[in-house]
């Protein structure tokens, strides 16, 4: 029986690797909420991987959110993640881990990357500022793996996600991510009889979108290949895994086919006061394609079934959170 301990088991990544896991049926989770383990808390941390000693760990844990979080909180976003990262992936070789994922974002490219981006695009160029303390502190989780690996001889391996929407996302309305912001700000927007919706930008940015579902199975998928033939597709320091789509869509056009989902009728307009980050972001999944990996949910049917898990819920308690 092998001991995985996931972190951030109860996050939108996380819960979906965990149905994944139970699915399985050969492996013990560990789970700890962040009532009963606070991640930034070093002695915390190294208490626990010492007591429990897992045979992989899966960090999924991350203090995350959209463009008005990341502008607000950029020191909470930096140092938050930082430690997060530093005490789990330390604590974890001085406990004997030799394998762990670390998840990360793929924001770490720079602003202006050739699209689709690359892995070797990683520090060639100025970040997006709106989310640079963010990045910052994932490069450095990136380099983390990668110096254990390269010092100690771990298996510590890194997968970057494109933006990841699905069931269990964020819905807040000011710190959640474009797609699921979209999909509220519609559902109010039915539900409340109104003519107009708002969105911020232009509108013309592109975005690439992966369901968590998706993104669960190709972090299982990594953790799992036989080394040699993750180290085939790799770099000793650039070793880290684009996991997207491969395909994007305008935030307009986003923002039309979410109406249509959720049956808005009314206008649909632009706030161009508001950032619109990054103009493009695509991943480049070659890499991922040639280990033998694609992704399988259509963006439309991964927008109906995510809306219909949040219509599910209740209504009230989403308006308020």
């Amino acid at each position: 029986m092998i001991k995985i301990y996931v972190a951030g088991h109860r996050g939108m990544v996380g819960g979906a690797i965990m149905r994944r896991l139970s699915a399985r049926g050969d492996v013990e989770i560990i789970t700890r909420t962040h009532a009963e383990l606070d991640l930034t808390n070093q002695t915390a941390v190294r208490g626990f991987m010492q007591t429990e000693r897992p045979d992989i760990v899966i960090l999924a844990a991350a203090k995350v959110g959209g463009i008005h979080a990341n502008n607000s909180y950029p020191a909470d976003f930096i140092y938050e993640n930082l430690m997060i990262q530093a005490n789990v992936i330390h604590q974890s070789f001085d406990s004997g881990v030799q394998r762990l994922l670390q998840l990360g974002s793929s924001c770490i490219y720079p602003k202006d990357a050739p699209q689709p981006m690359r892995e070797d695009a990683l520090l060639t160029g100025i970040l997006e500022p709106t989310n640079e303390p963010y990045a910052i502190a994932k490069i450095a989780g990136i380099k983390l793996c990668e110096s254990y690996n390269r010092q100690h001889g771990t298996d510590y391996r890194s997968v970057m996600p494109t933006n990841l929407y699905g069931p269990g996302d964020n819905f807040h309305p000011e710190n959640s991510h474009v797609l699921p912001a979209l999909i509220r700000r519609f559902h109010e927007a039915v539900q409340d009889n109104a003519e107009e919706v708002v969105i911020w930008g232009s509108g013309t940015p592109k975005r690439e979108f992966l369901h968590v579902d998706d993104m669960a199975e190709a972090s299982l998928f990594v953790l799992d290949l036989p080394r040699e033939r993750y180290d085939a597709n790799t770099v000793e320091m650039l070793s880290h895994i684009n996991v997207g789509a491969g395909r994007d869509i305008s935030i307009r056009e986003l923002a039309e086919m979410v109406a249509d989902i959720v049956g808005f009728k009314g206008r649909i307009t632009q706030d161009s006061t508001k950032p619109d980050g990054t103009p493009r972001k695509l991943m480049d999944v070659s890499r991922l394609a040639a280990m033998g990996w694609q992704a399988s949910t259509p963006l439309e049917q991964g927008i109906r079934e995510t809306y219909a898990w949040f219509a599910e819920q209740d209504a009230g308690d989403l308006r308020v959170k």
